[in-house]
């Protein structure tokens, strides 16, 4: 090959700058690569960081909704404890109507004093007593 041809392929293939950008691509091509591969590791960060922004919305939003049952929760407790202090009262009152209660025939029922109120007339007696 003589001198001629060389210079017409180094011609056709883009003159000096060809051959700059060819000597340039093979001795920088380490950085090259480096550098496509820290695109490539930005990327996958990218990605990595929508997805932990994804889950994190996701456990806010379980959140939220865990605190409204817990809310619910809440709510349906309190309303059976009134519930059953409701019942208590009611059974309370029940339990006072059964000790007054009176099997005597009627006449006799309106002079009873029942126990209890038998045990009120004693202190109410004895603070009288004590108070002059």
């Amino acid at each position: 090959m003589e001198l001629g041809d060389i210079l017409t392929i180094v011609g056709t293939m883009g003159g000096i700058e060809g051959v700059k950008w060819a000597v340039r691509a093979w001795v920088n091509r380490h950085t090259d690569a480096r550098k496509e591969d820290a695109a490539a590791d930005a990327l996958e960060i990218d990605n990595k960081k929508k997805q932990i922004t994804w889950l994190e919305d996701r456990i806010s939003q379980r959140d939220l909704k865990i605190d409204a049952l817990y809310v619910e929760l809440r709510q349906e407790q309190s309303a059976k404890l009134d519930e059953i202090h409701k019942r208590h009262g009611v059974e309370l009152a029940l339990k006072d109507a059964e000790h007054d209660r009176c099997d005597r025939p009627d006449s006799e029922c309106s002079r009873r004093i029942p126990p209890r109120r038998k045990l009120d007339l004693k202190i109410e007696g004895n603070n009288n007593e004590t108070d002059k």
